[in-house]
């Protein structure tokens, strides 16, 4: 018997709600359930980068997502107890290789508000809230994705195996609404800072507006029962703040965990998000790996459901995505043992290290693993810069959800347009790159490049 629908999606937080977006615009029949039945109100992930707002322009959301984000050129600065600079995970300025500005902080309510907003354009996107899925058994459709989080229904029902990357540490998480006028707070610092003192390590990010987030390091001794009472945690930061300039918005214990599960896909069982990865926050990209995972999976889906292509398409998205989100939760562990080195004598042997001077380092730009693209070096398997056409539009309206081939006017004009055909665009990258042209997958990353 034909399935009722062509994807059901179990989990409508950010990466559910992204993915049902993309199936939904590429006409694909689409239920998505969630067992609450309303958006949770508290912060949760705060930043994203702009190759996820370049995600959010795919579906035409990027203009609404930019209006409540708050977009940065500051950077993060991992900063010693006596506040000298070790490292600077550097900011962009003005618009970055995607079109958009490199940082943007959020409140993730909005976001998934605007999120379901995006879904309810799509008569074939049906939305199933206060509905817990008691099995996998029980959803009648040609292809299930468990973006159901950590505890994932889906993950067990596929028995993935899991990978401990070695950080389980908990934090702290306290989030304030701070008082604009209070002198304190006009002090306060607007880039993200990574406090690397060995008594007490602490993240500060302003996430926009009056809202800011500590993250502080449990120690021992700690009481964990009792770290989230006011009169616990504001000493912690008074070298910030007291609680004359700001209301608490959430005071919680969170262990940040570093794990990768392998066996993302199970017949018509697949994974996306925190289900198969968990990253640190410390490069500030959890979220953002699971808005990958559904850039990725969306077009294969499309491809297999309404285009003919053969369901192994989908073995691809577990091989290209699992070394990808690997190296970013390898490089948040490194700096994560650099901001929770609690011993003294380690501490100055590593501010010693820095002593010439601070690090700049930028997000890194891997190369998918093995899978839908032509074998070779990067810049295979990369994700292509999105210039402005010379119409000013962004690259990607031009192409739309579609294969694409970029390169020199006089390569591309013996071409047979069964792609989208961009000649002369992206020429400085380019003669970089030592290329005459690139074919672009419909999630902009490189399947090939000619010579």
């Amino acid at each position: 018997m034909a399935a009722s629908t062509d994807v059901a999606i179990v989990g409508c937080g950010p990466v559910g709600a992204l993915l049902a977006n993309l199936l939904g615009q590429a006409g694909l029949a689409v239920d998505i359930y969630d067992r609450e039945r309303e958006i949770h109100p508290l912060p949760r992930a705060v930043h994203f980068d702009g190759e996820v707002m370049r995600i959010f322009q795919s579906v035409g959301l990027a203009d609404r997502v930019a209006a409540a984000a708050r977009a940065s050129s500051k950077g993060m600065h991992f900063v010693n107890a006596d506040r000298r600079t070790l490292m600077v995970r550097r900011g962009v300025d003005g618009p970055g290789p995607h079109g958009w500005a490199g940082n943007w902080y959020f409140h993730q309510p909005v976001l998934e508000e605007t999120l379901r907003a995006g879904m309810a354009r799509f008569p074939n996107v049906r939305v199933h809230l206060g509905h817990e899925i008691g099995s996998v058994d029980d959803v009648d459709a040609r292809y299930v994705v468990g973006c159901d989080g950590a505890r994932s229904l889906v993950r067990r029902a596929i028995g993935s195996r899991q990978h401990d990357l070695g950080l389980h540490q908990p934090w702290l998480v306290v989030d304030l609404l701070c008082d604009l006028d209070r002198p304190r707070v006009c002090t306060l610092p607007d880039h993200t800072v990574q406090l690397c003192d060995p008594a007490r390590p602490m993240t500060v990010v302003h996430v926009g507006g009056r809202r800011w987030r500590w993250e502080i390091m449990l120690m021992p001794g700690d009481d964990q029962e009792r770290l989230t009472e006011p009169e616990i945690f504001w000493p912690m930061i008074e070298r910030w703040l007291g609680p004359e300039d700001a209301h608490i918005e959430r005071a919680a214990v969170y262990t940040f965990h570093s794990v990768v599960q392998e066996g993302w896909r199970q017949g018509r069982l697949l994974l996306a998000g925190d289900s198969c990865h968990q990253t640190p926050p410390f490069l500030g990209q959890g979220m953002c790996a699971g808005l990958r995972d559904a850039a990725n999976l969306a077009w294969k889906l499309a491809a297999v459901v309404k285009d003919g292509a053969d369901d192994s398409l989908l073995d691809t998205y577990e091989s290209e995505r699992l070394p990808h989100v690997r190296v970013f939760i390898e490089l948040a562990v490194k700096l994560g043992a650099v901001l929770q080195e609690t011993d003294p004598a380690a501490a100055a042997a590593r501010d010693q290290r820095f002593a010439s001077g601070a690090e700049m380092f930028d997000f890194p730009q891997p190369q998918l693993g093995p899978g839908c693209r032509s074998d070779g070096p990067p810049p295979v398997g990369t994700i292509f810069p999105q210039p402005r056409l010379t119409d000013g539009r962004l690259m990607d309206e031009a192409i739309g959800q579609r294969f694409a081939i970029v390169g020199e006017t006089a390569l591309l004009k013996h071409l047979r347009p069964d792609a989208v055909l961009l000649p002369g665009v992206g020429q400085e990258w380019l003669t970089q790159h030592g290329v005459r042209a690139a074919l672009l997958r419909p999630d902009r990353y490189i399947f090939a490049v000619a010579a």
